[in-house]
């Protein structure tokens, strides 16, 4: 746990540093060894790209078991820290979120991924109701000991494709993530923001550092980092263009044949 815990300050610190945390989403133990010997401080799984890669669809199909497995094989190949996306926490119950994150913990994993989102709907959480699970996870996670860096993602802007009316959700997100914050949130999540103006006002409007969702190959980091992000994820495009270029090379063979 010494070890574990030197990990989880140290991932957390990275998100402090005078530039943003850039995270290539990985699925299995094998993209998480490719990703770290590239020189990457830190890896992280996308819940659709884990969840794909291991033919289920994302909304916690994938079972929690496999998660697990997964978890702990990719902690084993990296010395890095690893964070999990446990997508709305696998369970109804704060009990069973609480147990939930001991054993991501016990894994080796230093921090996750906790979305505002109701699986069943395209609605979101009651606010009041998600500070409650955050509160939850912090509990757990300072019960075993270790300062796990939770990433509160809100699903403000994802769960409306139309950008125009982004600039109305900025309140509702600024509104959450200051709660999310108050209840024990290490990061703040805001996939589906893409706005430049919108990003800064976000990121100057929260307290936790900002993260920022881009499919862009590779992010422009320094245009990004000007608005005030502090860490960009590539959630599912690292693993949809690896099987596009897969596919690609197995038609040339057929072809061949």
């Amino acid at each position: 746990m010494a070890d574990q815990k030197s990990k989880a300050e140290a991932f957390g610190a990275l998100h402090q540093q005078g530039h943003p945390l850039v995270l290539t989403n990985i699925w299995d133990a094998g993209t998480a060894s490719a990703v770290a010997a590239a020189g990457a401080p830190a890896v992280a799984t996308g819940s659709a790209s884990i969840a794909e890669a291991n033919g289920y669809s994302d909304g916690e199909d994938i079972p929690f078991a496999t998660l697990l497995i997964i978890s702990a094989a990719m902690c084993k190949a990296v010395q890095c820290p690893v964070s999990i996306d446990i997508e709305t926490g696998y369970a109804d119950s704060l009990d069973s979120l609480g147990a939930n994150i001991f054993a991501v913990i016990q894994t080796g994993a230093v921090g996750i991924n906790i979305e505002d989102r109701l699986l069943t709907e395209n609605e979101l959480r009651p606010c009041e109701e998600q500070v409650r699970r955050i509160k939850t996870v912090r509990s757990a996670a300072e019960e075993k000991g270790i300062p796990l860096f939770i990433n509160a993602r809100t699903d403000v802007f994802l769960r409306e494709p139309d950008e125009r009316a982004h600039p109305q959700l900025v309140a509702e997100a600024r509104r959450r993530g200051e709660a999310y914050a108050r209840a024990g949130a290490s990061g703040f999540f805001a996939p589906g923001l893409a706005n430049p103006d919108l990003i800064k006002q976000l990121a100057a409007a929260t307290t936790l550092p900002l993260n920022i969702m881009t499919a862009d190959n590779p992010p422009d980091i320094t245009a990004i980092a000007a608005l005030g992000v502090r860490r960009i994820s590539t959630g599912p495009y690292p693993f949809r263009r690896a099987m596009a270029a897969l596919r690609a090379e197995a038609e040339a063979f057929q072809q061949r044949g």
